[in-house]
């Protein structure tokens, strides 16, 4: 299934600024002037075969809440600007991402439409509080500290992962190589934290500090990457792997193959005061899990490597 939005044609300028958590694929614009390109088409699959085949189960539906299933609709917090968890396709009206589809085939086991509604990552957690919203879906990371004021169903591991040129120039094998490397992450994230903390170590350890380049915007961290002015751009997983998917046609960029750093799951919120909403998410998710619905649509966005063997209630820490 396939959702468009009438008012996201506005949006469409932002969207095309969204890849890698609000950054671009599009590197038109890029410092040096020598722009870029880089093709999406084959790695946005049509998953509408996989969510049609998704059928209701009433012994599911049943444990909705009456005031949400009355109406038949599910009222979702989303941030629609991180691909491939969740953005607007190149039409600027169509929700894509596997958050996307895991959540449209969550919906049909529930017998439910996503009724989305777009805001600031900021906003999310308040708006789930105040019931502005019924749950949220973002590519948020579960932890110990939003879990005091919202619940999490968990459904894929993320975390840190080192992004590369393609062909790995600099034999980057895993942390251990950063120390006196020059690399890039975002502006108050625990990828910017990690990196601050490895290069201590390195010091510590008595090798070079790593160079840590730090700005708000994807686009530019990745421009530097590919001219060769960094040596790793630090990024969740599957952005990672959506990056070394799309960007030039595969071309510029390459994940180490080394496992999750920091891996943490990401979880859709619901208000503390909803535990029945909280559970029929769960167990609906783990219908998806058991029937292969939930993996067809993980290996169909690259993004596999994050699957869960089951959907847990605030597993992280």
């Amino acid at each position: 299934m396939r959702v468009s939005f009438p008012w996201a044609t506005a949006l469409v300028a932002v969207s095309a600024l969204a890849l890698a958590g609000c950054s671009s694929n599009d590197s038109a614009a890029d410092e040096d002037g020598s722009g870029g390109s880089s093709s999406t088409s084959a790695a946005i699959p049509d998953n509408s075969a996989i969510i049609d085949a998704v059928e209701i189960d009433q012994a599911l539906a049943d444990q909705v809440p009456a005031e949400i299933s009355d109406d038949g609709k599910l009222s979702l917090g989303t941030y629609l600007y991180f691909p491939p968890s969740m953005f607007l396709a190149e039409d600027g009206e169509t929700i894509i991402g596997n958050d996307e589809d895991i959540i449209q085939a969550v919906g049909k086991k529930l017998g439910l439409e996503i009724d989305h509604q777009n805001m600031d990552f900021s906003a999310l957690i308040t708006s789930l509080q105040s019931g502005r919203v019924e749950a949220t879906m973002a590519a948020m990371n579960d932890n110990a500290e939003r879990q005091e004021a919202i619940d999490f169903v968990d459904y894929l591991m993320s975390g840190i992962a080192l992004v590369v040129q393609k062909g790995n120039p600099e034999g980057i094998g895993g942390p251990e190589d950063l120390c006196g490397k020059v690399v890039a992450t975002t502006t108050g994230t625990i990828n910017q934290q990690w990196a601050e903390e490895t290069s201590q170590q390195c010091v510590s350890d008595g090798e070079e500090p790593i160079e840590t380049y730090v700005t708000d915007n994807d686009t530019t961290n990745q421009t530097q990457l590919r001219t060769g002015r960094i040596d790793v751009l630090l990024q969740d997983l599957p952005t990672a792997i959506y990056l070394e998917r799309t960007i030039e046609d595969g071309e510029a960029f390459e994940v180490v193959d080394i496992p999750v750093i920091e891996g943490a799951p990401y979880g859709i919120g619901v208000n503390k005061q909803n535990p029945e909403l909280r559970d029929a998410i769960a167990s609906a998710l783990n219908a998806l899990i058991a029937d292969g619905t939930y993996g067809k649509i993980l290996d169909a966005w690259g993004t596999e490597h994050g699957a869960i063997e089951e959907a847990t209630i605030n597993a992280g820490s």
